[in-house]
């Protein structure tokens, strides 16, 4: 299963990206000020853990569909886009350091 096969559904109300994996849901959590968004939670099953990039890598895309910039407050996002930092890099905010 690779990220293309998650659904990723914003829940604007609970300021949230959602997904379904085996059945569990996983969810980022978000802010947002003007254009940015700030990821500030990840929350992910137990036993889903081995999906976590897929799911941070399908937001992060839903996210640079809109153009809007990202500013990782999550450490577990933080730490995927500085792992990924080359890919990820155009998604910060001018003077945004991971």
């Amino acid at each position: 299963m690779s990220n293309e096969d998650l659904n990723i559904t914003d829940n604007e109300f609970l300021r949230q990206f959602e997904t379904r994996i085996n059945d569990e849901l996983a969810v980022i959590e978000y802010s947002q000020q003007e254009r940015k968004i700030f990821l500030t939670k990840l929350r992910m099953p137990d036993d889903t853990e081995d999906r976590r990039e897929d799911f941070i890598k399908a937001v992060l895309a839903e996210i640079k569909e809109r153009n809007i910039s990202v500013v990782p407050t999550s450490p577990e996002i933080a730490g995927f886009i500085r792992k990924n930092r080359r890919k990820y890099k155009d998604l910060l905010p001018v003077g945004i350091n991971i």
